[in-house]
């Protein structure tokens, strides 16, 4: 390839006149080029929306919480903090009746993931 590349290219000789130089720009541009432009087309192919459609459809895990560190840890973390947040927001009076809604109904999703339900609707085929 790089003596194809600079046989009759002159101007393409004066900067690679060796192999190396040749090998490490070609390494050093071709891979990261080689790598977007695939990610473009695998992103931009048909092949990538009907996977990502079948795993939405068979994965009960995009609406539900993981078992494990999910149900034991995060969760409740995450609730309690919401919790002391509300409390600590309504001490100060800085929360208006729209965010106060808005809170409680975050606060009810996460116990209802807590108790193993699930939010959101999950796609069914058409």
């Amino acid at each position: 390839m790089w003596y194809l590349a600079i046989k009759d290219i002159p101007l393409v000789e004066t900067w690679f006149g060796h192999f190396v130089p040749f090998a490490a720009a070609l390494t050093l541009v071709g891979t990261p080029v080689s790598i977007i432009s695939g990610w473009i087309h695998y992103k931009r192919s048909p092949a990538y929306t009907s996977e990502i459609d079948i795993q939405v459809e068979a994965n009960p895990y995009n609406y539900k919480l993981v078992p494990g560190k999910e149900v034991e840890a995060f969760a409740p973390t995450y609730l309690e903090l919401l919790r002391l947040l509300r409390k600590l927001m309504e001490s100060q009076k800085m929360l208006d009746n729209v965010e106060l809604a808005e809170i409680t109904r975050l606060e009810s999703k996460l116990q209802l993931l807590l108790a193993g339900g699930m939010t959101g609707s999950p796609r069914r085929g058409s």
